[in-house]
């Protein structure tokens, strides 16, 4: 999902700093109330091991550049409902920027592009997911047909995002529409994967009893909200 470089430049920029920063204030207040509910500790281990896992993510595992942007396996989903949304928005956020500073620094001039690109889905992933997930449920238990629908969101909203910033930058020329066009049809392939994934790492942390009271990772993870 890493904006090409040169599809938004120049005085259009200056909407990417006001996204950026709503987003990071947005998880700068998750990152407070987790603080509160777990303790700085817990969020800063949480935040470390996200981090870890985004820049795998970025670097490890396969990336391919397809239209306007990059086809990655950004895991988003799995991210929150593992170590929760404020440490899955520092970990998407810092593991983006120490991303550009050692291996794509061309990137860093979008960077407000992409970190909000990154986050605001998360964002809604977290709106839908208090929607759809029933509060006495906790998440490892929740079904494949939840899991999928937390990944069209956040897959999705990543489409859309990188679809509204290569539009705004380059316009509605048929050769801009198409790069976009074929960009969505290959992330959202995405989609078909990350629920599968969600749910190896579910079942995987219904073995792992010991985490039940581990402030490390989502307290949602083990116990129902109510």
């Amino acid at each position: 999902m890493h904006i090409e470089e040169g599809i938004v430049q120049g005085a259009k920029m200056a909407v990417s700093y006001g996204t950026a920063v709503l987003s990071l204030g947005i998880a700068a207040k998750l990152a407070v109330d987790n603080i509160k509910q777990s303790g700085l500790t817990s969020l800063l281990v949480k935040t470390v091991m996200t981090t870890l896992l985004v820049f795998c993510f970025f670097e490890v595992l396969p990336h391919h550049p397809v239209g306007v942007s990059e086809v990655h396996f950004i895991l988003g989903s799995t991210l929150f409902l593992i170590f929760g949304p404020a440490a899955a928005a520092f970990g998407l956020a810092i593991g983006l920027l120490i991303q550009g500073l050692l291996f794509a620094p061309f990137d860093l001039p979008q960077y407000g592009v992409n970190v909000t690109t990154l986050l605001m889905p998360l964002f809604a992933m977290m709106y839908v997911a208090k929607k759809i997930i029933s509060q006495d449920v906790a998440y490892k238990d929740i079904a494949y047909k939840d899991a999928f629908k937390l990944s069209v969101v956040y897959q999705g909203g990543i489409v859309s995002w990188v679809a509204f910033w290569a539009l705004y930058g380059q316009g509605f020329g048929a050769e801009n529409l198409a790069s976009v066009a074929s960009f969505s049809a290959a992330y959202m392939a995405v989609v078909l994967i990350e629920p599968i994934v969600d749910l190896a790492v579910l079942a995987g942390a219904k073995t792992l009893s010991s985490l039940k009271d581990s402030s490390f990772v989502n307290s949602r993870l083990y116990n129902p909200a109510s």
